[in-house]
């Protein structure tokens, strides 16, 4: 299987520009196009004249979604056009990016934005541009932009889609950039070559000093799927407007529900896209009072955890047993973990925790050499690793108060060496958030083997976690994803008009 890009003109003399790679086709044979004419997963750009209601642009966007094609413009944001229903929550975010725009004469009450996949010239303007594009996934817009006169600033007054012809020749080179950024498709005569079987997308930050992999790790997966036909490009938190023009998405940075990682694992899963990790298995992984909770009420082993908050720490007084570690339930990389050796240094830790969240999480203390590590992919274990504590310290990772941080060694071990009882209780438990990729902690200690916590974005590093399996780890994930894409492509029947399920809905199943 191979995906595509196509765009669908009215006319093929709308598109005036040459030496494009995109396969560019008219309308009617768009919609005359039999069913098993097309044996690719394929991304199509409607740029028909109109997209007014039964018009040749709307029945494009229509039938793209009924033949489990990515479009863009989607039937429900030609409707919402059209009907000028946009959500005022999306209208209130745009208006903020517009500025005062002080060098546009007090004469001029108007100003009309021509947007071309969110791009625009002016950088006063960008954002406004690219936003736009974001909240409402049009790829050519007119933007009316009127003058307030009370306040002196600017709003939206209108927005509506812009037909290709309207293009001022004087901008052809802006045009021509903002698709192929859009598409990211050079347009300079190439050698042909075969199409990848799978576009993904790698979510990395790369100033992150502690990310979930490293630059070095992102290139190996990049090298490793040029090998199997897939082609994977990192992106960051800028491209989230791009994100739709891939088949899945690889979250390689460190995960919040308060944080664009999660916006792009929501509008991933919103789309279609199989996505690593998703929205549901961000929020349950990253608190670890639900990790908690669900853990003990699925009997799965764990170590004695209580939850506190300012109203009832003073009362556990003689119901604790020190010393105990004590987490704000959202940390990750070992932050906002504590020991406290006494209820006196355990109220001194809470003090500053509570002002963070309003429960924090007592757990029992368990020392051991080493923490396992299970990397779990689709619930079956694809890694092991042992995680030792730094030399003097109690925890795999020592953060100091400049800022600067330690790490214990590890080792990664075959899985065949792994005892029996870690890998089932591991597997075991990412059951109970989701079937995504996980790494589980765990302590094996006489008295049993006892779950951590479960990790949405483990660790994966090139001669660390990989030591044992090498390049045969990555080749899973790949496979795993290429296997998620195909599974899609072969299902697709008709696509709901409106994009995504609501979020609450996706997390209560």
């Amino acid at each position: 299987m191979s995906s595509e890009h196509v765009i669908v003109v009215e006319k093929l003399a709308d598109f005036r520009w040459e030496d494009s790679e995109l396969k560019v086709i008219t309308a009617d044979q768009f919609v005359a196009e039999e069913p098993g004419a097309r044996g690719q997963l394929r991304k199509v750009t409607n740029l028909c004249r109109t997209y007014g209601y039964l018009s040749m642009g709307y029945y494009c966007s229509l039938l793209a979604e009924a033949r489990g094609d990515r479009v863009t413009p989607s039937v429900d944001t030609i409707l919402s056009l059209q009907r000028k229903r946009m959500q005022p929550a999306a209208l209130a975010q745009l208006n903020r990016l517009i500025g005062p725009l002080k060098e546009i004469p007090r004469s001029v009450n108007t100003l009309t934005l021509h947007v071309f996949f969110g791009v625009i010239e002016d950088p006063a303007l960008a954002a406004l541009a690219r936003k736009s594009f974001e909240l409402f996934r049009c790829p050519l817009m007119e933007i009316t932009l009127e003058r307030q006169e009370q306040s002196l600033s600017w709003q939206i007054g209108d927005m509506q889609a812009l037909d290709l012809r309207d293009v001022d020749t004087a901008r052809d080179e802006v045009f021509v950039q903002a698709l192929r950024h859009y598409t990211r498709r050079s347009w300079r005569p190439m050698i042909t070559m075969p199409l990848p079987r799978m576009d993904l997308a790698v979510l990395h930050d790369p100033t992150d000093p502690l990310p979930p992999s490293n630059l070095k790790t992102l290139k190996k997966l990049v090298d490793i799927g040029l090998g199997m036909g897939i082609a994977v490009e990192l992106i960051e938190k800028k491209d989230f407007s791009r994100l739709t023009q891939f088949d899945a998405l690889f979250i390689r940075e460190t995960t919040a529900v308060t944080h664009h990682t999660f916006q792009f694992a929501k509008k991933a899963v919103a789309e279609g896209m199989p996505v690593i990790d998703d929205p549901v298995s961000i929020l349950r992984c990253t608190n670890k009072a639900f990790l908690a909770e669900i853990l003990r009420e699925n009997s799965i082993a764990t170590p004695m955890t209580q939850m506190a908050s300012r109203r009832t720490i003073a009362d556990m007084h003689n119901r604790l047993t020190y010393p105990l570690v004590v987490k704000v339930p959202d940390g990750a990389f070992s932050r906002n973990v504590k020991k406290a050796d006494s209820f006196e240094h355990l109220q001194d830790i809470a003090k500053d925790m509570l002002k963070e969240s309003e429960i924090i999480l007592l757990q029992e203390y368990m020392y051991t050499d080493f923490d396992w590590r299970i990397g779990v992919l689709a619930g079956q274990p694809v890694f092991a690793a042992k995680y030792f504590m730094c030399d003097g310290h109690w925890q795999i990772l020592q953060h100091a108060d400049n800022g600067k941080y330690t790490e214990g060694r590890v080792q990664a071990v075959p899985l065949n060496e792994v005892p029996p009882e870690v890998l089932h209780a591991a597997v075991s438990s990412t059951r109970l958030v989701g079937n995504s990729f996980y790494g589980v902690d765990l302590k094996s200690t006489p008295s049993g083997v006892f779950v951590i916590e479960i990790n949405d974005n483990p660790n994966l590093d090139v001669g660390v976690e990989d030591a044992a399996l090498g390049d045969a780890l990555y080749v899973m994930l790949l496979s795993h994803f290429l296997k998620q894409v195909e599974l899609r492509f072969n299902s697709s029947t008709l696509r709901p008009i409106t994009q995504g399920a609501p979020f609450l809905a996706l997390a209560a199943g």
